[in-house]
């Protein structure tokens, strides 16, 4: 299923990928394309004031990913197939050289597919994602592990608020274990991006990580701030981590606008 890369009319559905079904929404428009990413277990719902506040003069497409909101389990829940989804969804909408706007989890996918795809990028916001810390190890990946094993009967109530996925503990488990490797190795990852990247970044703690270790985290991005040109940090904001879509959406907004003005510059 393709369409033209300005389509005019909002569409809402599903797109089959391998052996599943995502749930997108097409707002159509001649305006640039911006594909969002969510974080990792988040559904379409953050990214509504975001979208309001920059408007019609954006095409915006958001989906669910595999066994999130609305989309279709998986027996693949892996880094790689979440990047075969944005493919996927690209194909489907005739979407062409997106701004690729990623939230935590979805800021890394954006890394990781505009290092890949140079040609078909036009730009990256990275919204408190996609920085070089990750804890590594077997005595980390066994305390992932334990602690989604502690959480599961939690599960079931944090799924509507966007913290759980329709994953067994083990699958959530693995699928932050291998985000936290990820992370670990991401610095030569955005070494080599070549399109425009800005990000905004949180402050203080958040779910999971003290005040200290988050501040670590975010001083792991200055060395790839001083090596690629490419890469800059838009705004640091007063929210932490879990709220900055919901409390300074119009910071990242202005992130999205001065990306597409460098866009615009460029051409």
């Amino acid at each position: 299923m393709t369409v033209s890369n300005s389509t005019t009319s909002s569409w809402t559905g599903m797109v089959p990928v391998d052996d599943t079904e995502l749930a997108v929404t097409d707002t159509g428009g001649p305006g640039r394309p911006i594909v969002y990413l969510n974080g990792s277990y988040a559904d379409q719902k953050p990214w509504r004031p975001l979208i309001a506040e920059l408007g019609p003069d954006y095409r915006h497409i958001t989906f669910d990913e595999r066994a999130r909101g609305k989309s279709k389990r998986s027996a693949d829940y892996s880094f790689e197939a979440c990047l075969r989804d944005v493919d996927a969804i690209l194909a489907a909408r005739g979407v062409e050289r997106p701004i690729l706007v990623g939230w935590s989890y979805g800021a890394l996918l954006a890394a990781h597919w505009a290092e890949r795809n140079p040609d078909r990028v036009a730009g990256v916001v990275s919204v408190d994602g996609a920085m070089p810390y990750g804890i590594t190890g077997e005595e980390a990946r066994e305390r992932i592990r334990k602690l989604f094993r502690r959480m599961r009967f939690l599960m079931p109530v944090a799924r509507p608020l966007g913290m759980a996925a329709r994953m067994t503990a083990d699958q959530h488990a693995e699928v932050n274990i291998e985000a936290n490797e990820l992370h670990a190795a991401l610095g030569p990852v955005l070494d080599r991006v070549t399109c425009p990247v800005r990000y905004v970044l949180a402050t203080g703690a958040n779910l999971g990580g003290g005040e200290e270790e988050m501040e670590a985290v975010r001083a792991s991005l200055d060395p790839v701030l001083a090596r690629n040109p490419n890469i800059q940090v838009s705004a640091k904001v007063a929210s932490n981590h879990s709220h900055i879509l919901r409390k300074d959406f119009r910071a990242v907004a202005e992130a999205v606008r001065e990306t597409a003005a460098t866009l615009a510059q460029q051409s």
